[in-house]
């Protein structure tokens, strides 16, 4: 989208494309503005029910890290007329407006497309307060850096594809994955939290990156305090990894500084794309420890990962202190 002609300026505009925000947010008053986002992806895991219910989380989990109330959604879909029993769209889709009943958000519609690739998901519309606005810009020198989930669904679900992942491991992943961000929500708007994201397919460094060049800071994140799936690390050291596990270095490119004292195995979990990820915070230190408590009623591995620096030569450093 950065090649795209400069669009008019509309001050209504908050939150826009510019900042790679999770979300847009659009100014109707001074006390009410909407938030708008979509995603869909292919399939994670065999079950398509719960493959339906993923992706509307992760869809909705947008408008949740923006501090924001999902309240409508269209649905997405790409399906094969031919060669995949109709049924099991049926069941993605159940599976998907399962979760939206569950979270008050009313499916108004939506749209598909013939095409042998099956992807699913769904455009969300939520409201927010404008003065209460969490985004990437929102990070401050002397804050500290909060994760509210464990990461490496990305491998996990490689190795659901290649038959290496116990049954133990995948449902685990599952369970964390349908872990809603709304208490994270609630948590920010409680706390006055200005800097946010959620942790999805650019990785925990990706998407670090991202709130970091935001907000013109460097991030140093410490890697042994980062929450990981059970049997993440090991399924990477066996190799299975995603392709985005190249396409997240590309993205940060030269701007990320890693020690080489911190493990190889970890470092492709920091780069591996989650899905319905957990929520990457920045807050002040003196409140940092009562955020963490409250969190941690609904998010048991939530963790303080890193800080928030005056920026240098790199946006991202990860190192132990």
């Amino acid at each position: 989208m950065s090649g795209l002609p400069t669009q008019p300026k509309n001050d209504n505009v908050l939150i826009g494309f510019d900042k790679a925000d999770d979300a847009g947010v659009y100014l109707l008053r001074d006390d009410l503005a909407i938030v708008q986002t979509v995603d869909f992806f292919t399939p994670i895991v065999d079950d398509p029910f719960v493959y339906g219910q993923i992706a509307a989380l992760n869809s909705i989990n947008d408008v949740w890290a923006m501090a924001g109330t999902p309240l409508t959604a269209l649905a997405i879909t790409c399906f094969p007329k031919k060669g995949v029993d109709p049924a099991i769209l049926g069941e993605i889709m159940r599976g998907g407006l399962e979760t939206l009943n569950r979270y008050g958000v009313t499916l108004l519609g939506g749209h598909s497309v013939d095409s042998e690739q099956i992807m699913f998901g769904y455009a969300v519309t939520g409201v927010i307060d404008p003065r209460k606005i969490a985004s990437n810009s929102g990070a401050r020198v002397g804050d500290v850096i909060i994760l509210t989930k464990p990461i490496g669904t990305g491998v996990i679900a490689t190795g659901i594809k290649f038959e290496k992942t116990t049954p133990e491991v995948a449902a685990a992943s599952v369970a964390t994955m349908l872990t809603p961000g709304s208490y994270a929500a609630e948590a920010m708007r409680e706390f006055g939290v200005t800097g946010a994201t959620d942790v999805t397919g650019f990785s925990l460094l990706g998407h670090a990156w991202e709130l970091a060049k935001a907000s013109n800071v460097e991030i140093l994140i410490e890697p042994g305090k980062v929450p990981l799936l059970e049997g993440a690390l090991e399924l990477a050291a066996a190799g299975l990894l995603t392709s985005a596990d190249k396409t997240n270095r590309e993205y940060v490119g030269a701007d990320i500084e890693i020690a080489d004292s911190v493990e190889q195995n970890l470092v492709r979990l920091l780069f591996d794309p989650q899905t319905a990820g957990g929520m990457l915070m920045s807050i002040p230190a003196a409140r940092a420890h009562e955020l963490l408590r409250t969190l941690r009623e609904n998010y048991p591995q939530a963790n303080i990962i890193g800080t928030v620096r005056k920026k240098t030569d790199r946006s991202i450093r990860v190192t132990s202190l």
